[in-house]
């Protein structure tokens, strides 16, 4: 498939394979730290791959020095200059970026090497599933320049991933998490040799892609939304409406053709 996307100055993207898409900050050589104009293009580029018909996205830095360590610092002086409500403003667009990143409806993946620190500990927090480099280094590290972890959605997602005690030691000492920490507490799915990340990233993608499109947006569906809701009951209310809607769907009979003749099911998400 071909899939129209924006002229961005910060990001790219390319389409690995038939449904797989990689989308990479591409700052190389500022260790692809973020900008003002980059919370804006990943806003474009959540819109843009929203109704793309992808069946997995890949999220990665580009070179092979950092993931993303957060804010460029020879950029920090246009933040402070802002006044309140221009500040509130800029927030807004910022959080909104990372927010069209998880709010995708197909599995996000972030590949993870070196700083994934402040806004681009935030983005890979954001994606569904979290695979790194033995290199990777993890901070939120707001409180080190005056903010806090309550920060692009850092707050809600670190807590639902590793619970309140590990966020508030994660979030008040801005302290490193390196790999062996991060997997053993949850905070990224396993950690695989540098050499072989996106490899094993595209791996997980093909593996995501093989199933019912439908059964895995509406599962990221069920996932993302119950984290959010308060009682078991809503949670069953939402997951009930979501199994109903799929057996309307074509690809269910076809998977249970295909597991009665013994063979793999053709998905064609409808």
């Amino acid at each position: 498939m071909s899939i129209p996307f924006p002229d961005l100055e910060t990001l790219t993207f390319e389409e690995a394979e038939p449904g797989i898409g990689i989308l990479r900050i591409n700052r190389p050589e500022r260790m692809n730290s973020q900008t003002v104009e980059m919370f804006s293009e990943f806003l474009a580029a959540g819109r843009a791959l929203r109704d793309s018909g992808l069946r997995a996205l890949i999220v990665t830095g580009a070179g092979s020095r950092a993931f993303c360590p957060g804010f460029d610092l020879d950029e920090i002086h246009v933040i402070a200059e802002m006044g309140v409500r221009e500040f509130l403003k800029f927030q807004e667009t910022a959080t909104g970026g990372i927010q069209s990143i998880r709010h995708l409806p197909f599995p996000v993946i972030a590949a993870i090497h070196g700083p994934a620190t402040g806004g681009g500990f935030s983005l890979a927090l954001a994606a569904d599933i979290r695979l790194a480099a033995p290199t990777v280094k993890m901070s939120a590290a707001f409180v080190k320049v005056g903010l806090s972890c309550g920060e692009l959605g850092t707050s809600f997602n670190l807590t639902r991933l590793v619970g309140p005690a590990r966020a508030a030691d994660i979030g008040f000492t801005a302290r490193v998490v390196e790999a062996e920490e991060a997997l053993r507490i949850g905070l990224v799915n396993a950690v695989v040799p540098s050499e072989d990340l996106l490899d094993e990233a595209l791996a997980m993608a093909r593996q995501i892609a093989q199933n019912s499109p439908g059964g895995v947006r509406m599962s990221k569906r069920a996932i993302q939304r119950n984290a959010e809701i308060g009682s078991y009951e809503a949670a069953l209310e939402l997951e009930n409406r979501g199994q109903a809607l799929l057996t309307r769907t074509a690809d269910m009979p076809e998977a249970l053709a295909a597991f009665k003749e013994k063979r793999a099911p053709v998905f064609h998400g409808n």
